[in-house]
């Protein structure tokens, strides 16, 4: 009996994009998307505890990331499950146009998705991952059949690099950065730190230019709506940027950046 390679398997794009070292930036440039939106930055506020452990949502988030690009088909059954049950509980009002929403809306669960996954590929192509056009196409194709994970209908999602830039441009004219997007904004470039950890390493400095570098991978005119002065806007720098970011990464040896999820998948299908 052949192992279970769970959703995609080792010959997917999605194994070869999720692997890559350009998913930490990757990460961060999707929540800077993904607060342009205002009543999915109005569910974050009211129903994320970001504020409160910014590194364990960004742990979880990683953590259900590897659980449904690397575990078994159950496995990732499991974690979708687990984010549809939180996801229709949770409803709120978006404060400054009194505009009523359900985290569970396709419409919401839709760009939550598409920001998602186009922040993954667009990075690690940006940080110098060779990926043909025809598996760019495949990637989003098997991003739509991930998406019904979290209840999204696969006919629904944007399935290859045409579908996706369509899907951005038909959304934009609902796109504005409210106030909380802003300071969501200033929140992630510049996160809460032990005042040891601040003092005694470089870690201020370190994640300043890393989460600079995610924002300038933004969309020239995503970045142009939160008019923050001060960052670096331009495509060349974020370019420049995300190539020593992953050309630094890939120094380590791959057993080291290898996540567990990945080492267990690989382990279970046989491929070292």
């Amino acid at each position: 009996m052949s192992a279970d390679a769970g959703l995609y398997g080792p010959d997917s794009v999605t194994w070869r994009v999720h692997a890559d070292p350009s998913m930490a930036l990757a990460g961060l440039r999707a929540l800077f998307f993904q607060a342009v939106h205002p009543l999915a930055m109005a569910g974050v506020a009211q129903h994320s505890d970001f504020r409160e452990d910014p590194w364990g949502r960004l742990f979880r988030t990683a953590e259900y990331v590897g659980t449904t690009t690397y575990g078994t088909t159950q496995e990732a059954r499991r974690a979708g499950a687990k984010v549809r049950g939180i996801h229709r509980r949770l409803k709120g009002v978006e404060p400054e146009t009194g505009t009523p929403y359900r985290v569970d809306d396709p419409e919401l669960l839709r760009w939550v998705h598409c920001v998602e996954v186009e922040s993954f590929l667009t990075t690690a192509l940006r940080c110098g991952l060779r990926v043909s056009e025809a598996d760019r196409d495949r990637y989003y194709a098997e991003q739509s059949y991930g998406a019904t994970l979290v209840g999204l209908d696969q006919a629904d999602v944007p399935a290859s690099v045409a579908e996706m830039a369509q899907y951005f441009e038909d959304v934009r004219p609902q796109l504005r950065v409210t106030a909380e997007a802003r300071r969501a904004a200033t929140f992630v470039l510049w996160p809460p730190m032990p005042a040891l950890v601040q003092i005694g390493t470089p870690a201020r400095p370190a994640w300043v230019a890393l989460a600079s570098a995610a924002f300038a991978m933004l969309p020239r005119w995503a970045r142009r709506l939160y008019r923050l002065p001060g960052l670096p806007t331009t495509d060349a720098a974020a370019t420049v940027a995300g190539l020593a970011f992953r050309s630094g990464v890939l120094v380590v040896p791959e057993r080291l950046r290898q996540g567990p999820a990945l080492r267990d998948a690989r382990a279970r299908v046989g491929r070292a």
